[in-house]
């Protein structure tokens, strides 16, 4: 199997340190270069082509954010999935991230195991989003003011009803239950939302729910 390899964006020297020496010494797994600011991490990435980049999201020169929307939206494009690590669990980091096209959203505190899983699981396509995170996004839909909806013509009423419940932070058991419907149809209103919305997972309707002013 060929390794996976791994930048590692941090403008904390220690911490760099420590993360490349995890990523060196576990099995399948490869530290193939640095960065201390934003903008080295996207110019890194760019040069080395990594499978994962662990984004600060606090750094000069570039915040971890807006090198994630560089490595994810901008021109060139990459294939690195970037797993975003930070101290900081404030809603506006998750949701800015996760905007920006994060693929992971992890807090240092995790466990070097976790870590390191959290690492294969995005590699191999999947997306990681702590519990903390997830709270964070679920109160940011929860406690939002009221404001005017914005429109969605392009969903049907009962996908309008899937997407709140999704934001409220409801499992597809519950969802069903709430709607008197079968699971399997839940999921089909969900991956049509997902569709529709060109979202990655249930975060990103959380997103659309939120930015949608729905209720």
């Amino acid at each position: 199997m060929t390794d996976i390899r791994v930048v590692v964006a941090d403008d904390q020297v220690l911490v760099r340190g420590s993360f490349r020496l995890l990523i060196d010494h576990t099995p399948g797994l490869v530290c193939v270069g640095e960065a201390g600011t934003g903008r080295e991490a996207v110019e890194v990435v760019r040069r080395e082509r990594p499978d994962v980049v662990l984004m600060d999201i606090r750094m000069p020169d570039m915040d971890g954010i807006e090198a994630t929307r560089e490595i994810c939206q901008g021109v060139p494009r990459v294939e690195t999935r970037v797993l975003v690590l930070t101290t900081f669990d404030l809603r506006e980091y998750v949701l800015g991230a996760l905007r920006a096209g994060a693929h992971g959203f992890l807090m240092k505190e995790a466990l070097p195991a976790e870590l390191i899983e959290g690492i294969r699981q995005v590699a191999a396509g999947g997306r990681l989003l702590a519990p903390t995170a997830q709270g964070q996004l679920i109160d940011a839909y929860v406690e939002m003011p009221e404001r005017q909806v914005t429109p969605l013509p392009h969903i049907t009423g009962r996908e309008r009803e899937v997407l709140i419940l999704v934001a409220r932070g409801r499992s597809n058991d519950q969802i069903a239950a709430d709607l008197s419907v079968s699971i399997s149809t839940v999921k089909t209103h969900i991956n049509r939302l997902l569709a529709k919305f060109d979202g990655r997972d249930r975060s990103h309707l959380v997103i659309a729910a939120y930015e949608g002013g729905l209720r």
